[in-house]
C-alpha cells in the first residue's frame, strides 16, 4: 500500500503544481478557464485519495501524531508531497 500511496503522492503533487503554475496563470492572463475546469477536479480527486490513503496507512502503521499531521499538511504546500515521499518513504521504495 505504501507504493500506491507514493504514486498518489507524486500524482497529487504534479496536479497541484500544474494547477498553480499552469492552470491559474492561464485562467487569469489568457482567460483560458478550461484548464482549471479540467485540472481542478483531477487534483481534487487525487487530494482526497492522498488524505484517505494517509489515514489508512496511519491506522496500519500507528505513526506518531506529528508525522501524520506533517504528511497531511504537505498536501496543501507546493512541492510538499515530494518532500514527504523523500523524507518518510524513500526507504520504502520496494514496498
Amino acid at each position: 500500500m505504501i507504493k500506491f500511496f507514493k504514486t498518489i503522492a507524486t500524482l497529487e503533487g504534479i496536479s497541484f503544481l500544474a494547477l498553480l503554475f499552469i492552470g491559474v496563470p492561464l485562467k487569469y492572463t489568457m482567460e483560458m478557464e478550461q484548464v482549471v475546469k479540467i485540472m481542478g477536479p483531477i487534483h481534487g480527486f487525487l487530494f482526497i485519495a492522498y488524505i484517505v490513503l494517509a489515514i489508512m496507512l496511519n491506522s496500519e502503521h500507528k505513526w506518531p501524531t506529528k508525522k501524520f499531521v506533517i504528511i497531511c499538511l504537505a498536501s496543501v504546500i507546493p512541492f510538499g508531497t515530494f518532500y514527504i515521499e523523500n523524507k518518510y518513504f524513500k526507504e520504502s521504495a520496494n514496498s
